[in-house]
């Protein structure tokens, strides 16, 4: 079944990958899923087991390990709570399946710190409540299948219902839209043939471009105020359980995790065998950990004041960073690294060391002369695995290890990766674009410990305004702007501000956005298809405007993206 939905599914990456809130050419949420996927098949041909929970065992490291981007990590999640289900079973019957499915949302829901309604999980869930529904009326899986079938279809159409960016562009959500066809791989493998739904052409009909970046555009719309922050310590830590440590405290979860609302909110408990992690924003930390050493010892303890992040963007990173690292976290007892496969790794010969994701020779250039070890190829339209992450970060001969994602949909993977490196410490600064890895590692002061320079880097990302310019793959119409296939786009940290026929044009309305209220330098990387005229009328556009200004330009070469732009 499941090889027919990653089969069904690579069939239909273009689809999906289409499936964009933006029109710019970089909807890779199709690419992820099936890279994903095909890292589990590829685990699954490797250990092939007749018994459905040692299958499961076998698909869910795979997914783990190859999960790209925030569809991917998600899409891992929703199976390893499958495959914990069935884990003790040869075979199963649809009851079985439909528990399964149930667990699956139950994990994935259990790791994301403000689930969104209107995604994937709000898909797997509607689908999974429905099965374990259903099953009761069935002993036949196919029949089953159908039903789940059937429901993911009616739900990814209400997603636009649910959020309301969806509906502005008039799309559903591209992850749903991902799972739907998994689904539908899944159905024909039991039936032989696709049974299609008899509404499935109308959602088909229904469908228009939408991109990863629901989740991001979500977080955006529930940033916070500086002075609206109520619990203003990000406090994260783990307990290693002691039976007895004190009389009469008997850890349960359900009672622990309510005792701990108490304190604060945005709340995650994640619970392991003897091994808690725990994520709160809370007023009063210390008062948490006290109440937490009742039943075990404390250790990785991190503690972030929340009021000295100054912005609206920082604060989603921390959501993004508190989601990623309770998945990564559920996952930590059984994905650590064998004797065997760090034996031979080089021995760590300095104190600190970087890897960071880049795209195009001229910026990997850049960063290799700002002290960067590792460059990983990688970016919008190439995300690379979580296992790429590890496997560079390895090869560093430092004891830490800061990892620079500088993409949003790389930051997940880069946490994951942190959570399976045992012999040193990794720190991921949570950048969003090249511009804010590069202003990072300049912050970077070699004297200073871990903790400041992890707080300096962090805070430094709030200070640089990242653009970017490419091109639309489609008409569209977003925030009461008109955009026209071809049209140059000037995007602003994620928002378009400017669409233009004009490529000058373009650039030209970005940096004034860019540069409203202050700014003293503007960095120009160039890219692929940038031509020498366009660049130098850029220049001499900034020269003769903002004359205050220092200009750098420099060559990236990235693809995709005519020029981007840094200014701080």
């Amino acid at each position: 079944m499941m090889m027919s939905g990653a089969a069904r599914l690579k069939i239909h990456v273009n689809q999906v990958n289409a499936l964009n809130v933006f029109p710019v050419p970089d909807g890779d949420t199709g690419t992820n899923m099936n890279l994903t996927m095909s890292s589990g098949m590829e685990e699954l041909q490797r250990r092939k087991s007749s018994h459905i929970g040692q299958a499961a065992e076998a698909l869910s490291k795979g997914l783990l390990m190859g999960a790209r981007g925030n569809s991917g990590v998600i899409l891992s999640q929703l199976f390893r709570g499958f495959g914990k289900a069935v884990h003790d079973f040869e075979t199963i019957n649809a009851q079985q399946f439909a528990a399964a499915l149930q667990q699956g949302v139950d994990t994935a829901y259990q790791a994301v710190v403000k689930p969104v309604e209107g995604t994937v999980l709000t898909v797997a869930r509607e689908t999974a409540r429905h099965a374990v529904s259903y099953a009761r009326r069935t002993d036949n899986l196919a029949e089953l299948m159908r039903e789940v079938l059937s429901k993911s279809v009616e739900t990814l159409n209400r997603t636009p219902d649910m959020l309301p960016v969806l509906k502005q562009v008039g799309v559903v959500d591209a992850g749903g839209k991902g799972l739907v066809i998994i689904y539908e791989g899944m159905l024909a493998a039991l039936t032989g043939e696709f049974d299609q739904p008899a509404d499935l052409s109308e959602t088909e009909a229904s469908i228009h471009p939408l991109g990863e970046s629901l989740h991001e555009a979500a977080n955006a719309q529930s940033m916070l105020a500086t002075e609206d922050i109520e619990f203003g310590y990000c406090t994260e830590f783990m307990v290693n359980l002691v039976p007895g440590k004190v009389p009469g405290y008997r850890f349960e979860e359900t009672k622990f995790r309510s005792e701990l609302e108490k304190f604060g909110d945005s709340l995650l408990v994640v619970a392991d065998d003897d091994l808690v992690k725990i994520h709160i924003h809370a007023e009063y930390p210390g008062e948490v950990m006290n109440y937490a050493m009742n039943y075990g010892d404390l250790t990785r303890i991190k503690i972030e004041n929340m009021r000295e992040q100054h912005s609206h963007i920082l604060l989603a990173n921390e959501y993004e960073t508190t989601y990623a690292s309770s998945q990564s976290e559920e996952v930590l007892q059984e994905e650590v690294p064998s004797l065997d496969e760090t034996r031979n790794e080089p021995v760590n010969s300095q104190p600190y060391g970087f890897v960071t994701v880049s795209v195009g020779q001229g910026i990997s250039d850049i960063f290799e002369s700002l002290g960067a070890d590792e460059m990983i190829a990688g970016g919008q339209t190439m995300n690379p695995s979580t296992e790429d992450i590890v496997q560079a970060v390895r090869r560093v001969r430092a004891e830490t290890v800061f990892i620079l994602p500088n993409n949003s949909n790389i930051i997940m993977a880069a946490q994951q990766a942190k959570e399976l490196v045992e012999d040193k410490q990794i720190v991921v600064i949570p950048t969003k674009t090249i511009p804010q890895g590069m202003a990072a590692m300049l912050a970077f002061q070699e004297r200073a410990d871990v903790e400041a320079n992890t707080a300096t880097m962090t805070e430094t990302l709030g200070k640089v305004r990242s653009g970017q310019v490419t091109h639309a793959v489609r008409n569209s119409s977003i925030d009461g702007m008109e955009i026209n296939e071809g049209d140059y786009l000037g995007i602003m940290d994620g928002t378009i501000v400017s669409a233009q026929p004009d490529l000058l044009e373009a650039c030209k309305q970005l940096l004034e956005r860019m540069l409203e209220g202050d700014g003293e330098i503007v960095t120009v990387l160039t890219g692929e298809e940038a031509t020498a005229e366009n660049t130098s009328a850029i220049q001499a556009y900034l020269e003769e405007a903002y004359p205050e200004v220092e200009i750098e330009v420099h060559p990236g070469g990235q693809p995709i993206y005519f020029y981007l732009f840094s200014v701080e």
